[in-house]
């Protein structure tokens, strides 16, 4: 089974990358001799939920603000928008993304600053930035992104942390693929209780700020893997309508570890628990953990590097919804690992 491994591989997978990205430095100064006064992302599925981290990273870090691009404007309809002052990054698993390269190829005709985000130096992708920061997550073989996403996650990480220049940054992400390490064991427990909802048919997930693109993922890995019919939701846009939707049983991941978003998100693991929806929690916070109706416990992180090890039981908990239902979950029905759109 190759997702089971390629989950497992994670942390090494960031500890390669934390002893052997040195493309990140040279990245880091051209970015900062250019001077952009934004940044916009191209990217698709998992590699999108990736994008939304970078917005956060960007923009609480940098000062930077950051949209997310929109490829048809490129491909369909032919009308780029100005992008000659920006950063523009495209992130892609494959790198094979048309529609992603048309942002880029665009935006190198306008004179902006290019950089993409891969697993593979020779892909088109790669080609056509200016800058490319590599993975180093060795061939993916499962359809489902694991490793990759969170190398895409620790690539912005540390691209963030070389531009600030901050030592407390750079000594918190050396400690990152232990942290990694410790989530993955305390992933474990979730198989006990994963029969539980092998039955479901529906699902929320619930995070803000940084972890909105945790809660992103794990919604797009439990539909891919289990064909569940998952949303993942900002917990603030959540309460403006969605929230109608939600019964008795109804069950929702809260990603909510400690940090700035922390409060919120025990409101509405509150109201929710009072609605008796089944809520499953990810936190490294023992006080909500004990109210959630399951618990799905993390190290204690940094939060800008939260959503590393959070996504790791989602992960899990997706896998183990296929294996409960005896779904192919290296090969998920209707998927290929490289999809292109144009």
């Amino acid at each position: 089974m190759h997702l089971q491994a390629e989950i497992a591989q994670q942390p090494a997978v960031i500890e390669r990358l934390l002893s052997e990205g040195a493309a990140t430095a040279a990245a880091a100064k051209a970015i900062a001799d250019f001077n952009p006064v934004f940044a916009c992302i191209a990217a698709r599925g998992t590699s999108n939920n990736a994008a939304h981290y970078a917005q956060y990273m960007f923009g609480g870090m940098l000062g930077t603000p950051v949209m997310l691009a929109t490829p048809s404007l490129h491909t369909v309809y032919g009308t780029a928008p100005d992008l000659s002052r920006a950063l523009v990054i495209g992130i892609s698993q494959s790198g094979e993304a048309e529609d992603v390269r048309a942002v880029l190829r665009d935006a190198n005709q306008q004179g902006a600053l290019t950089l993409a985000i891969t697993n593979f130096e020779d892909s088109p992708l790669a080609q056509t930035a200016k800058y490319h920061l590599p993975l180093l997550a060795e061939r993916e073989l499962s359809v489902a992104a694991t490793k990759t996403y969170t190398a895409q996650l620790t690539v912005i990480a540390m691209l963030t942390s070389a531009l600030t220049g901050s030592e407390v940054m750079r000594k918190e992400l050396s400690a990152l693929p232990k942290l990694a390490a410790q989530a993955l064991s305390l992933c474990e427990e979730i198989t006990a209780w994963a029969q539980r909802y092998r039955t479901i048919n529906r699902l929320v997930t619930l995070g803000r700020g940084l972890n909105y693109a945790t809660a992103r993922e794990v919604s797009l890995k439990v539909k891919e893997l289990s064909y569940i019919a998952s949303e993942g939701y900002s917990e603030a846009n959540f309460r403006h309508g969605p929230i109608a939707a939600i019964d008795c049983g109804h069950p929702v991941i809260l990603v909510a570890p400690q940090g700035k978003t922390l409060a919120g998100m025990v409101d509405m693991c509150q109201r929710l628990n009072e609605m008796r929806a089944e809520t499953l929690i990810i936190s490294n916070n023992s006080d909500l953990l004990g109210q959630g109706t399951q618990a799905m416990t993390i190290p204690a992180t940094p939060e800008w590097l939260s959503p590393i090890p959070a996504v790791m039981p989602g992960q899990i908990f997706a896998l183990q919804q296929a294996l409960a239902r005896g779904y192919e979950v290296d090969n998920p029905r209707g998927l290929s690992k490289v999809t292109i759109t144009e």
